[in-house]
């Protein structure tokens, strides 16, 4: 009791100090879990960094509270009769943060180096939709390719015109993602790197830049410049990076945050008393907890050992001893809530079984197996997990595997260089369609972080990107997701996330359950001070 006691305080008084060097509290501090790994928006992949991401910069679509795409930068827009050329009509009061006019030019730019394969954007393939985008971003090291050949043209400077390799069911969903905004590439030629730090960063959504504390706080302010800024109601977002439950919800406690946004910090000690609470809001949407194997070298290369640590788990005892806020076990990779789409189910528990593909491998009751490393990152839940796995595999398999937590950004650069056995992964849809799940594990995704490729999955996942008919497409998408989880086993789907938020619903309000768990924040408003 005294160490919560000492946390509590602790946390309270940090939060003081840092909030007296402003005279005026801001109208809404909301807990993002870690700290970002950048601000750039070609180069994020995780929801810390989406979220503020949203806030600063804006798409051809933009999202709003329920999760639907709708008009951002764009207002209008034709599709062709056979949905392979968008034709985007931009506002004429879209504007950048310094003044400066959005342009058409300004997505052919920002594309274009997105694609560039000296970006190394984990993200370029989530344009490979767009007519010889995959193969501008697949030229050979020391080619200089013709961008070109890329169907995105600025037709002039209000005009954006984008041809397709084929139709895309979701590409309006993906115009509203991240990766597809436009940034000052302008800026990003005079700054480099330091384009993304106040004062330099320059964006084109609700709210602006004006200071980032690593590792203590970033401050953002209302965009008066932003094409829809009467509709923004908070003048002032400040936005913490704990990722340390207890003492989040300390700070959330003593009245230091009013929001905690991150599906990981409500205390999983705390979360049966939560439930009870009217400030506690919960609901499942589009994402998974899951595991990588290192498929590209050691004991994982073995297909028959992936499948063995897959069926020693026993999910319910996670779900109901370590994260108990009604999580689904999961056994497919891709969550329900998506329409048409029904997931195959993939390796069961069997503790037999594993032991005997173990031994078949060459490691009987775990005899022999090399020292393997079990990454994740910091967070009570993630630890409780860690923790429990290790003594399911140890009781079941015989296998000592080894414990490695590591901060977030020290961990992303783990997951991307393969320097793990087992890893600890979560994705989260980035539109509602089985696609944003399924083309991770693509030979040329950079967010496969499995090290496994396999010619067939990719002829699958193409096969389906081809197909107009969407019984026929889902179709080839479930065979696909059926050779994913249960033939090849390079990733162990545990559980399906519910998405939780802590706010008082009485003194906020544009926060609203949805598939995407996507809460913007230029919709957020005190409903005792609507608009200012």
């Amino acid at each position: 009791m005294k160490g919560c006691l000492f946390v509590l305080i602790s946390a309270a008084l940090l939060l003081m100090i840092g909030c007296s060097r402003h005279r005026e509290r801001p109208d809404l501090i909301f807990i993002n879990g870690a700290e970002p790994e950048t601000l750039d928006p070609a180069l994020i992949t995780g929801q810390p960094e989406g979220r503020i991401i949203n806030a600063l910069f804006e798409g051809l679509l933009r999202l709003d509270c329920k999760g639907v795409a709708g008009p951002g930068v764009a207002s209008t827009w034709e599709i062709s009769p056979d949905h392979c050329i968008y034709t985007f009509h931009l506002r004429p009061d879209a504007r950048w943060s310094d003044g400066k006019g959005v342009t058409a030019h300004d997505f052919v730019d920002s594309w274009r180096r997105t694609l560039d394969p000296a970006t190394a954007s984990a993200y370029s393939y989530q344009l490979f939709s767009v007519k010889g985008a995959e193969d501008y971003a697949n030229t050979p090291v020391g080619k200089t390719a013709d961008f070109k050949s890329v169907g995105v043209r600025a037709l002039d400077d209000a005009t954006l015109r984008v041809e397709l390799k084929q139709p895309v069911p979701y590409f309006l969903d993906l115009c509203a993602f991240p990766t597809l905004y436009p940034m000052r590439t302008d800026l990003i030629a005079k700054y480099g790197d330091d384009w993304v730090k106040p004062g330099k960063l320059v964006g084109n959504g609700a709210f602006v830049l004006e200071d980032w504390r690593i590792n203590d706080v970033i401050h953002l302010t209302r965009n008066p410049l932003y094409w829809d800024v009467v509709n923004v109601c908070l003048r002032t977002v400040e936005v913490l990076p704990i990722s340390q439950a207890n003492v989040a919800y300390n700070f959330f406690a003593a009245g230091q945050a009013d929001l905690i946004m991150d599906k990981g910090l409500a205390p999983p000690s705390l979360l049966d008393a939560l439930k009870t609470r009217a400030d506690f809001h919960a609901a499942p949407f589009l994402g998974t907890f899951f595991l990588r194997f290192n498929c590209a070298k050691g004991p994982f290369t073995d297909v028959r050992v992936r499948k063995a640590f897959a069926m020693a788990i026993d999910r319910k005892r996670i779900t109901s001893k370590i994260t108990r806020a009604g999580e689904t076990d999961a056994l497919s990779f891709v969550p329900p809530g998506i329409n048409g789409y029904t997931a195959p189910e993939g390796l069961p528990e069997n503790e037999e079984m594993a032991r005997r593909l173990l031994a078949e491998a060459g490691y009987p009751d775990g005899k022999g197996f090399p020292l393997t490393t079990y990454l994740y990152s910091e967070g009570e839940l993630n630890e409780g997990v860690a923790i429990e796995l290790q003594s399911m595999w140890k009781e079941r398999l015989g296998v000592n595997v080894q414990l490695a937590r590591q901060e977030w950004k020290v961990y992303l650069n783990s997951l991307a260089s393969l320097d793990f056995g087992i890893a600890r992964s979560s994705w989260v849809g980035d539109y509602p369609d089985p696609n944003t799940f399924l083309d991770l594990f693509l030979s040329e995704s950079g967010n496969n972080r499995t090290g496994w490729k396999n010619a067939d999955y990719d002829h699958m996942i193409h096969d389906a990107a081809a197909e107009t008919d969407p019984e026929k497409r889902f179709t080839i998408m479930r065979r696909a997701e059926e050779f994913l989880v249960s033939d090849q086993a390079p990733v162990s789907p545990l559980f399906f996330y519910i998405g939780i938020q802590l706010y008082d619903g009485n003194r906020l309000g544009g926060i609203e359950p949805n598939v995407l768990d996507e809460h913007p924040i230029r919709e957020i408003f005190q409903k005792d001070h609507p608009a200012k």
